[in-house]
Protein backbone atom coordinates (compact mmCIF):
# COMPACT_ATOMS: atom_id res chain seq x y z
CA UNK A 1 0.00 0.00 0.00
CA UNK A 2 1.60 3.53 -1.00
CA UNK A 3 1.71 6.23 1.27
CA UNK A 4 -0.87 7.87 -0.09
CA UNK A 5 -3.49 5.71 0.44
CA UNK A 6 -2.40 4.98 4.15
CA UNK A 7 -3.16 8.72 4.70
CA UNK A 8 -6.16 8.73 3.31
CA UNK A 9 -8.07 5.58 4.38
CA UNK A 10 -9.62 7.42 7.34
CA UNK A 11 -10.61 10.59 5.19
CA UNK A 12 -13.44 8.50 2.55
CA UNK A 13 -17.39 8.50 3.73
CA UNK A 14 -18.78 5.56 4.58
CA UNK A 15 -21.98 6.24 3.55
CA UNK A 16 -21.29 7.58 -0.25
CA UNK A 17 -24.40 8.77 -1.84
CA UNK A 18 -25.50 6.57 -4.74
CA UNK A 19 -25.79 7.99 -8.03
CA UNK A 20 -25.21 8.40 -12.03
CA UNK A 21 -24.75 10.87 -14.89
CA UNK A 22 -27.62 12.33 -15.36
CA UNK A 23 -29.22 12.28 -12.28
CA UNK A 24 -31.34 15.40 -10.75
CA UNK A 25 -29.73 15.50 -7.50
CA UNK A 26 -29.95 18.50 -4.23
CA UNK A 27 -26.64 18.62 -2.61
CA UNK A 28 -26.86 20.59 1.08
CA UNK A 29 -23.39 22.58 1.40
CA UNK A 30 -22.33 23.75 4.67
CA UNK A 31 -21.69 27.55 4.28
CA UNK A 32 -19.52 29.98 6.63
CA UNK A 33 -20.13 33.51 7.08
CA UNK A 34 -18.09 35.16 9.39
CA UNK A 35 -18.85 33.07 12.52
CA UNK A 36 -22.31 31.60 11.35
CA UNK A 37 -22.87 28.26 9.66
CA UNK A 38 -26.23 27.32 7.53
CA UNK A 39 -26.70 24.82 4.83
CA UNK A 40 -27.88 25.74 1.57
CA UNK A 41 -29.05 23.24 -1.01
CA UNK A 42 -27.71 23.67 -4.51
CA UNK A 43 -30.60 21.49 -6.96
CA UNK A 44 -29.19 20.22 -10.58
CA UNK A 45 -28.12 18.11 -12.96
CA UNK A 46 -25.11 15.53 -12.76
CA UNK A 47 -23.22 16.17 -16.17
CA UNK A 48 -19.66 14.75 -14.99
CA UNK A 49 -17.61 12.15 -12.03
CA UNK A 50 -14.35 11.93 -12.12
CA UNK A 51 -11.57 10.63 -9.65
CA UNK A 52 -11.30 7.70 -7.01
CA UNK A 53 -11.06 7.49 -3.52
CA UNK A 54 -10.90 10.50 -1.27
CA UNK A 55 -10.46 13.01 -4.53
CA UNK A 56 -13.25 11.44 -5.92
CA UNK A 57 -15.22 14.70 -7.58
CA UNK A 58 -18.94 15.21 -9.22
CA UNK A 59 -19.90 18.84 -11.40
CA UNK A 60 -23.82 19.70 -11.19
CA UNK A 61 -25.30 22.27 -13.15
CA UNK A 62 -28.63 24.51 -13.49
CA UNK A 63 -29.72 27.49 -14.85
CA UNK A 64 -30.34 30.35 -12.69
CA UNK A 65 -32.14 33.38 -14.15
CA UNK A 66 -31.16 32.48 -17.77
CA UNK A 67 -27.59 31.70 -16.31
CA UNK A 68 -26.01 28.41 -16.69
CA UNK A 69 -24.37 27.71 -13.21
CA UNK A 70 -21.66 24.88 -12.69
CA UNK A 71 -20.29 23.84 -9.29
CA UNK A 72 -17.72 20.93 -8.91
CA UNK A 73 -18.00 19.08 -5.12
CA UNK A 74 -15.86 16.74 -3.99
CA UNK A 75 -17.47 13.57 -3.04
CA UNK A 76 -15.97 13.16 0.38
CA UNK A 77 -15.97 16.92 1.64
CA UNK A 78 -17.03 17.16 5.20
CA UNK A 79 -19.04 20.79 3.45
CA UNK A 80 -21.33 17.92 1.66
CA UNK A 81 -23.45 17.85 4.33
CA UNK A 82 -25.84 15.29 2.15
CA UNK A 83 -27.08 14.06 -1.40
CA UNK A 84 -30.53 13.79 -2.29
CA UNK A 85 -31.83 12.16 -5.57
CA UNK A 86 -34.85 14.03 -6.74
CA UNK A 87 -34.88 11.72 -10.03
CA UNK A 88 -33.16 9.45 -11.90
CA UNK A 89 -31.79 10.12 -15.61
CA UNK A 90 -31.63 8.04 -18.63
CA UNK A 91 -28.23 9.10 -20.43
CA UNK A 92 -26.05 7.03 -22.46
CA UNK A 93 -22.47 8.55 -21.78
CA UNK A 94 -20.20 9.19 -18.82
CA UNK A 95 -20.08 13.02 -19.39
CA UNK A 96 -22.83 15.34 -20.50
CA UNK A 97 -21.01 18.59 -21.46
CA UNK A 98 -23.08 18.63 -24.48
CA UNK A 99 -26.04 20.15 -22.38
CA UNK A 100 -24.17 23.44 -21.56
CA UNK A 101 -24.59 24.25 -25.54
CA UNK A 102 -28.74 23.17 -25.23
CA UNK A 103 -31.47 25.44 -24.11
CA UNK A 104 -34.82 25.17 -22.79
CA UNK A 105 -37.03 21.68 -23.30
CA UNK A 106 -33.29 20.79 -25.46
CA UNK A 107 -31.30 20.31 -22.36
CA UNK A 108 -33.62 18.09 -20.26
CA UNK A 109 -32.49 14.59 -19.67
CA UNK A 110 -35.04 12.11 -20.03
CA UNK A 111 -36.23 9.81 -16.61
CA UNK A 112 -35.58 6.41 -15.73
CA UNK A 113 -38.95 4.84 -15.40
Amino acid sequence: MDALKIMTEGMIKEDKPQFEIGDTIKVHVNIKEGNRERIQVFEGTVIAKRGSGVSETFTVRRVSYGVGVERVFPLNSPNVAKVDIVRRGKVRRSKLYYLRDRVGKAAKVKEKI
